[in-house]
């Protein structure tokens, strides 16, 4: 792979503070090039399929003009874990030595709150179709998953999405799952989804989803090619008469 195919590379320096918001409990990381990034580890009981989905999902949602914090791989070495009082966080330190995912920290970002922020309406319909594109499940309004970063609208965490890809026997048979906009944190604002969709739909293609999945590391994809994971989002975007939110 060139240098261009691949995300960037740092090395963790300092481990600071865990993130108990999320059930993978990510943590506060630094790194050597002096950024600080949320990490999603490789040992935690959602495993590597999750930050698979982080990268995929994330890389295409950038593609397509939405804001997810850059992705970098994060190389850790277990003897960090040893300054970490918790021993929950030193376990699962210890089990992640390697590659790790790291998203870009967003300082004095907020959690959106559907009451007091407003999104455009073409904005909100361009989050819900790449959600349903995706087939993110962990948008709602309980969970949003979207951050106001400088009052403007950013996407985390998509650990959850391409759930087609924990069982690859059945992924083919639900290529064209309906995706359920009921649930959706933004589905209220999403006025504008005809003209969401022909704008979006003709932005994916073989190229650009060869080039997102080309950015999973190599010993995450356990049971898959890379092709597999291309061939079946293009199936599913040739099949979004049944999924495009209406």
């Amino acid at each position: 792979m060139t240098g261009d195919q691949v995300l960037r590379r740092v090395t963790a320096t300092r481990y600071v503070t865990p993130l108990r918001e999320g059930g993978s409990l990510p943590g506060l990381v630094e790194a050597d090039d002096l950024g600080t990034y949320v990490a999603k580890f490789t040992g935690a009981g959602q495993g590597p399929k999750a930050l698979v989905a982080e990268i995929v999902a994330g890389e295409i949602g950038r593609r397509l003009g939405l804001r997810v914090p850059e992705l970098v791989v994060l190389e850790l070495d277990p003897v960090i874990a040893r300054s970490e009082p918790d021993w929950e966080v030193q376990e699962l330190l210890a089990r992640s030595g390697g590659d790790n995912l790291g998203l870009d920290f967003l300082p004095g970002a907020i959690g959106f709150d559907p009451v007091a922020h407003a999104v455009d309406p073409l904005e909100a319909s361009r989050v819900l179709w790449f959600d349903a594109f995706v087939e993110n499940v962990d948008r709602s309004w309980r969970n949003p998953n979207l951050l106001r970063w400088h009052r403007d609208l950013w996407l985390i965490d998509h650990g959850a999405c391409l759930y087609f890809h924990h069982s690859w026997a059945r992924a083919q048979a639900v290529v064209a799952r309906p995706y359920d906009v009921a649930d959706h944190v933004l589905a209220p604002a999403a006025t504008a989804r005809a003209q969401a969709d022909a704008e979006l739909a003709g932005r994916v293609d073989r190229a650009l989803l060869e080039d997102v999945v080309t950015r999973v590391p190599d010993g995450w994809l356990d049971d898959a090619p890379r092709d597999a994971y291309v061939e079946h989002l293009l199936a599913r975007l040739a099949a979004r008469e049944a999924w495009v939110p209406a």
